[in-house]
């Protein structure tokens, strides 16, 4: 079976008005099979984001350059033009980010922002949209889903609104998810859950994902292989066990052995590790 995604000689160029052009994300290079989650590890500023941004084609396209191949599907996202763009963004790519409550419109009820996903996608009655959005919000583990599909999104909590977000993101079952920090504003317990059900979604769907994190620990709990990135390049790449066992790059051995996080995701009792691995 081949890749979902191939990405060949990315690069992207910041160019603002008033500075130097930055390059961001220097001659990437990485596949994703179908049904694969491929970790993206790197320090804040590494350029993980922009990857993120770049797959999907949302950077500003005033001040930012992109040049390479992002390969979905055999079509090539680079050259393809905003129309076409839009019927894959949403349905077969999607992308959960950092904050759900940017990812939110604030005067709207969330139910029905996410049967406005089902709209945009399908030839679809408003109401069978409707209906559809909430049997998504069932299915992401949302309790009362009457109530949670009739709040606003100020009267969610954050694990709340990340699930909301994570069915809108898998309304249409894209085959490829981009998932960028998707944890970072939950607290520990809400954050062990989110990962569960991720996992338990991606069994179900055969979801691929892209799950950038600059943790070790969130890695450890889904990812088949590691991108390891820094200052605009992948440093290292391998399964994750590989990596986390023989770190072959000092930058990489940096990254697990700060804090204590790799002596922390082997001696954990709950071990992400572990758990990952006895549910394989």
């Amino acid at each position: 079976m081949g890749n979902l995604l191939q990405v060949r000689e990315l690069c992207v160029q910041y160019r603002p008005v008033r500075a130097k052009p930055h390059l961001a994300v220097d001659r990437i290079n990485f596949d994703i099979g179908p049904g694969e989650v491929v970790g993206l590890m790197g320090e804040s500023g590494c350029g993980k984001t922009t990857i993120a941004l770049g797959l999907l084609r949302l950077l500003p396209k005033d001040n930012v350059k992109v040049l390479g191949t992002i390969s979905f599907r055999g079509q090539n996202l680079v050259s393809m033009d905003e129309q076409a763009l839009q019927r894959i963004r949403g349905a077969e790519i999607s992308m959960v980010y950092q904050e759900p409550g940017i990812s939110l419109c604030p005067v709207l009820r969330v139910g029905d922002q996410v049967a406005e996903v089902f709209r945009a996608h399908r030839n679809w009655s408003w109401e069978q949209c409707r209906t559809e959005a909430s049997s998504m919000l069932a299915l992401v583990g949302l309790p009362g889903t009457a109530r949670i599909f009739s709040a606003y999104p100020h009267q969610l909590s954050g694990g709340q609104l990340q699930r909301v977000v994570l069915a809108q993101a898998l309304a249409c079952r894209p085959a490829l998810l981009v998932a960028d920090e998707p944890t970072a504003s939950l607290d520990a317990r809400s954050q062990a859950e989110f990962l569960l059900l991720l996992r338990e979604l991606k069994e179900q769907f055969g979801l691929a994902i892209l799950l950038i994190s600059h943790t070790p620990e969130i890695h450890a709990s889904l990812a088949d292989r590691l991108l390891v990135m820094k200052e605009g390049w992948i440093v290292e790449e391998g399964s994750f066990e590989q990596i986390y066992r023989n770190p072959t790059h000092a930058y990489t051995r940096t990254l697990f052995g700060r804090s204590g996080r790799a002596r922390k995701i082997e001696s954990r009792p709950p071990d992400l590790i572990a758990s990952r691995n006895n549910s394989q």
